[in-house]
């Protein structure tokens, strides 16, 4: 029987849950090389749980240079089944102003510069990304929200875009006419590693700009993003230890994830070298061992 374990990506002044008072910060290595930082491993309320700051504590890590394939890697050498994005991201539409929460069930990658597959190597496998997000966790992530009396909407599309600098104005209306709901840097392409890794993926934005096509945020200044971040981030805390509550009654056992690998890898056993078998142990060693 899977044990399920619960991990939080945190982004943009979400570095620590401080809360976490049982606390051991792991160093790991994978095939891809490091991860962001140390892995906070804690307990709360007897369950097993994973912090992971993107950024890196202290926020040096830009977001075309997170090494995406380490995080997820060294999530999974932890046994982590279920991963939650925490990330700040700016709004497209006037009603979702700073400091709403969107609860994101689809994603436009626009980035270019970031390696985006763990099977780029002698091993070829497509696996499908038409629904990127679980629909259980999205639920636990909504049930947790609500617990906690933060505003939020329920599904979105979140537009991926490079970094580090923010939108042009003449990009930010095409995504607005692309009926895109929130702007961000980093929920790419981790959640598509996510699902190479067979592991269940949802992410909570937190706005805290309007980016630069509303006419009172013609430049999007990092010192008031700050400023939003910290309040987002304080209510962020309070979602994540309630969804460490509840996120075990809504999985999900037929979501898509679980077992997406089984459908996925397309070359012949025989072209698989010892190598790349290695490489790939933690991320597919269920399917490739077989």
């Amino acid at each position: 029987m899977t044990t399920n374990k619960l991990a939080i990506i945190g982004g943009s002044g979400l570095y620590d849950v401080e809360e976490f008072k049982e606390r051991e910060l792991l160093d790991l290595q994978t095939p891809w090389g490091k991860p962001s930082d140390q892995i906070l491993k804690t307990k709360y309320n007897s369950k097993e749980v994973y912090f992971l700051p993107r950024h890196g504590r202290g926020h040096f890590v830009s977001p075309s240079n997170i090494n995406f394939r380490a995080n997820i890697d060294a999530l999974k050498q932890l046994g982590v089944t279920d991963i939650v994005s925490v990330s700040a991201v700016g709004s497209l539409k006037e009603n979702l102003p700073p400091g709403k929460f969107v609860i994101v069930d689809q994603f436009i990658d626009r980035t270019f510069a970031r390696n985006k597959t763990f099977f780029d190597d002698e091993i070829v496998a497509h696996v499908s990304m038409a629904h990127p997000t679980s629909n259980g966790l999205m639920n636990a992530c909504e049930e947790a929200i609500k617990t906690s009396n933060i505003d939020y909407q329920r599904n979105g599309t979140y537009v991926v875009m490079e970094g580090p600098q923010f939108s042009t104005l003449a990009e930010s209306n095409l995504y607005i006419s692309w009926k895109a709901d929130v702007i961000g840097m980093t929920n790419m392409p981790e959640a598509k590693l996510a699902r190479e890794a067979e592991i269940r993926y949802a992410s909570v934005s937190m706005v805290t700009d309007f980016d630069c096509w509303h006419p009172d945020h013609e430049n999007v200044d990092v010192q008031q993003v700050i400023k939003v971040l910290l309040g987002n981030a304080e209510k962020a805390k309070v979602m994540i230890k309630n969804l460490i509550d509840n996120f075990e009654d809504h999985i999900d056992s037929n979501d898509p994830t679980n077992n997406c690998l089984d459908v996925a890898i397309i070359t012949a056993p025989e072209k698989r070298t010892k190598k790349t078998i290695e490489k790939l142990k933690t991320i597919a060693g269920r399917v490739l061992n077989k």
